[in-house]
């Protein structure tokens, strides 16, 4: 009877520091100490035992009756107090809500631009940032003696390879892959040996269009920029133009909009001059169609480039373009 006791009672020792649930530990109360349980019938057995041990073996009944039950009731409490296992949930606890980030102010600039002129017809090309001469400056007709081709100027990772200095390049290839109509943008990182300031950095973004067809002028140029100026900036913008070179581009322009803080009166955005300078375009040089095997007499295009960070430090207000690289959730939170 006494061994029979002291075997149920470690037992039940075990069953209960084992339990994982609630469901566990009543599992082992009614084993052991339910009405049907274990101890319950040895209990009913004390009066097979002989007389002289009796009071012995009911003493360790309640004995061991009283530890399981102090046992049962600790076993609970720590469940409900969430001491279980390491990946139990309280499903009481108040639901947290994922903080949703906005969209960065330089990538949603990026993507307005695209819709731009995907609405215009044009399609998006891309191409890598590393560059071999051909295609950083060679087949983009600059000159041998190009201020642009010195290490002060450009990243050279070996002689003839550079981290390209503006998405231009890609203009090369996508005419090497296809024959005209060609109309694309060309978003993507530019690298330059640039101090960085509040307005420069050694990377930035630009967004290169191109368009290469029968009876291209400058005329369509000028529309498709006006387009975009309005698509950007509202439809009370207007767009100059003024004479500027580029080695592939002849004639070369640079090209401004009106500023659309103050309506081209002048005021501290636009420096007092009312307009917003954006970037540079042209027509596309007739050596550099040559040179993709392109009929100079059947075609002619258009090209022209901006940076992104301009376009979304005049939009949002951004005054240092470092802002748009700092990471700091203050000002990105804003957007």
């Amino acid at each position: 009877m006494i061994e029979k006791l002291k075997a149920m009672a470690d037992e039940a020792r075990a069953a209960l520091a084992a339990a994982q649930t609630e469901d566990d530990v009543e599992a082992a109360r009614v084993k052991f100490l339910g009405r049907k349980g274990q101890l319950r019938d040895l209990q009913q057995g004390i009066k097979d035992v002989p007389a002289e041990q009796r009071p012995e073996a009911g003493q360790l009944i309640n004995q061991v009756k009283g530890e399981l039950e102090a046992m049962l009731q600790q076993r609970q409490d720590e469940l409900a107090a969430g001491s279980g296992p390491a990946d139990a949930i309280d499903v009481t606890l108040p639901g947290r809500a994922t903080r949703m980030a906005g969209r960065h102010p330089l990538m949603q600039v990026r993507q307005d631009m695209i819709n731009i002129f995907l609405g215009l017809g044009y399609a998006v090309a891309e191409g890598p940032e590393v560059e071999n001469y051909h295609y950083a400056f060679e087949a983009l007709n600059y000159p041998d003696d190009h201020p642009a081709m010195d290490e002060q100027m450009t990243f050279y990772i070996e002689d003839d390879v550079v981290l390209r200095s503006q998405t231009s390049t890609v203009q090369i290839r996508v005419m090497e892959s296809q024959e005209p109509p060609v109309r694309v943008v060309v978003p993507g990182r530019c690298f330059r040996r640039d101090t960085v300031d509040a307005t420069h950095s050694h990377t930035f973004h630009q967004l290169e269009g191109l368009c290469v067809d029968e009876g291209i002028t400058f005329a369509d140029l000028k529309g498709t920029l006006l387009s975009f100026a309005h698509g950007m900036f509202g439809p009370d913008v207007r767009v100059r133009f003024r004479p500027d070179f580029f080695p592939f581009t002849e004639p070369s322009a640079e090209f401004a909009v009106s500023c659309y803080m103050c309506g081209g009166d002048g005021c501290r955005v636009c420096s007092q001059t009312g307009w917003l300078e954006l970037g540079g375009a042209g027509m596309v040089d007739p050596n550099v169609l040559s040179a993709v095997g392109y009929d100079t007499e059947r075609y002619t295009g258009f090209a022209f480039g901006v940076g992104m960070e301009r376009f979304a430090m005049l939009r949002y207000g951004i005054e240092d373009m470092r802002l748009l690289y700092s990471g700091d959730m203050r000002m990105l939170a804003q957007f």
